[in-house]
């Protein structure tokens, strides 16, 4: 992507980094199963995240001499028993999923990382999606935690996007950066795992998910741009669901005659995709609201997975952006707001507790700097930062 020393200074800065909760998030992971699935868009920081591991044997899928070392499973591992060993984009292995299945019944003393840009499931290069046998890891874009890391305003954030060279870069990442990106995307992730065809049909797509990115998802609509049917556009969007490109959001909903109960919406994985599909130019206030829609979802991906997120909306009426269903308790309504001072008027929030009665209620906001209760829309509601809805989420907030 970048050249020259930029490229230089953006690769050293990030091995200095310590990007301490992934960190933590794998050994955790580790302790539950000894081979862990990384998984996470192209240059989300996995091979940072892999090198930066101590006493670890790194090994780069992509070059001839890890394919020879791999060719016979028993011997390999039997060679590193007991180590932990990172396989860096295992997909470009022969067979990654009979390697991994070696390693977890056979040797289960060593600790193996496998990365990879796919949930591993239902691509072509994996013959078994290791069920039970592995655990998994998401690394989204960047969160909070790596925001205070890296360091720069949230504002930054949400512009440039959480893979952190284009963060990292700010304005010397032009936009032909982000469209590179997207032929990347076609090349090294699509083509290998799943041999699409019609590569203008298909970034074409890719382009009109960022720029609706959070709206409702009407197939018709998007077969017609891309001069596609839509069993074709059905196949592109399990695609980019499958390879961490979007997210498919389906709607919250018991009350089948008054409430949205099949139309989707579809989020884009990063906010600097979002804002470079949509051509914003200036940092309008708008814009960054939507853009804290996108670093919401992200953030409870990231802190919370797995967790189920739908939205909410009245056949006729206002709606709300994620509602969180838990099996045994009402369920967790979430208004996201730039500003609190925009958030005096929730009618969405209104509406969904006239229907359900006992859920919780949040209003995030970036400007919140702790959680308080107050009155909007004639309802009770809890406004607070992001820290404090994972807090509430996890289970420690106030209800």
């Amino acid at each position: 992507m970048y050249s020259g020393i930029w490229c230089h200074y953006v690769q050293s800065y990030m091995h200095m980094v310590t990007r301490q909760s992934w960190i933590d998030r794998v050994e955790g992971a580790w302790r539950c199963r000894s081979v862990v699935w990384l998984r996470g868009v192209g240059r989300v920081g996995k091979t940072c995240l892999c090198q930066s591991l101590g006493g670890t044997v790194y090994l780069d899928c992509d070059l001839p001499g890890t394919l020879r070392q791999t060719a016979d499973p028993e011997a390999f591992w039997s060679a590193l028993r007991g180590e932990r060993v990172v396989l860096d984009e295992v997909q470009r292995l022969a067979d990654p999923a009979l390697l991994l299945k070696i390693a977890a019944d056979h040797f289960p003393e060593t600790k193996v990382l496998a990365t990879g840009s796919s949930t591993l499931a239902a691509t072509a290069r994996f013959s078994d999606s290791l069920a039970g046998r592995k655990a998994v890891v998401w690394l989204t874009p960047m969160v909070e935690a790596d925001r205070t890391t890296f360091g720069g305003a949230l504002e930054d954030r949400l512009w440039w996007g959480g893979l952190p060279g284009f963060y990292l870069g700010g304005d010397s990442a032009p936009d032909s950066d982000y469209a590179e990106w997207l032929e990347s995307y076609w090349a090294r992730d699509v083509q290998e795992l799943f041999r699409l065809r019609r590569r203008g049909a298909f970034v074409r797509f890719v382009r009109l998910v960022l720029a609706r990115s959070g709206g409702m998802f009407e197939a018709t609509s998007f077969a017609e741009a891309c001069a596609v049917s839509r069993a074709t556009i059905a196949s592109y969007l399990d695609v980019l669901e499958v390879t961490g490109v979007a997210q498919v959001v389906r709607p919250f909903s018991s009350r089948a005659t008054t409430e949205i109960v099949s139309a989707p919406k579809v989020y884009g994985f990063d906010t600097g995709f979002v804002r470079f599909a949509n051509d914003w130019r200036q940092r309008r206030p708008e814009d960054l609201g939507r853009l804290w829609e996108h670093y919401v979802l992200n953030e409870l991906n990231a802190r919370l997975d797995p967790l189920t997120i739908r939205y909410w909306r009245a056949r006729k009426g206002p709606e709300v952006d994620f509602v969180v269903p838990r099996d045994e308790r009402s369920p967790v309504a979430i208004e996201c707001k730039w500003r609190a001072s925009s958030a005096s008027r929730v009618p969405g929030i209104r509406a969904f507790r006239a229907k359900y009665p006992g859920a919780e209620n949040y209003v995030v906001c970036a400007d919140a700097e702790r959680p308080y209760r107050t009155r909007a829309s004639g309802v009770d509601v809890t406004f607070t930062n992001l820290e404090g809805l994972v807090d509430a989420l996890s289970g420690g907030g106030t209800r």
